[in-house]
C-alpha cells in the first residue's frame, strides 16, 4: 500500500523538497538573527531583514501552500499587499509631512 502511495505522489522527492525549503527557511532565519545580534547600521539592518522576510514569504507560499505553478495567484498574493501599502502610504504622508512642517524649531 506504502509503495503504492509514494510512486502515486513522485515517490520520496515531496519529502525531500519540503526538507530543502526548511533548510532554506532555517539558514534565511540564522541570517536574520545573526545581523541583529552584530547590530548593522539601521538602514542596512532593516533593508537585509525586509528582504529576507520577503524571500522567506515568497518559499512559504510557494511550495507549503502549493501556489507554485500557479502563477496568477502568486502574483495576486504578492501585489495586492503592495498596493494597499503603496494606498496607505500615499494617504498618510500628506499628513505626517504637514505635521512636521507645523512643529516649531528650537
Amino acid at each position: 500500500m506504502r509503495e503504492e502511495t509514494d510512486a502515486a505522489h513522485g515517490g520520496g522527492r515531496w519529502y525531500q523538497t519540503y526538507v530543502v525549503v526548511w533548510v532554506w527557511l532555517l539558514a534565511f532565519t540564522v541570517i536574520e538573527v545573526g545581523a541583529v545580534a552584530v547590530r548593522l547600521e539601521r538602514a542596512l539592518l532593516v533593508t537585509l531583514l525586509l528582504a529576507l522576510s520577503l524571500m522567506k514569504a515568497a518559499l512559504i507560499v510557494a511550495y507549503f501552500m502549493h501556489l507554485r505553478y500557479e502563477r496568477l495567484n502568486l502574483i495576486y498574493l504578492v501585489l495586492t499587499p503592495l498596493i494597499l501599502i503603496l494606498v496607505l502610504f500615499g494617504g498618510v504622508v500628506p499628513d505626517a509631512l504637514n505635521a512636521f512642517h507645523l512643529r516649531p524649531r528650537p
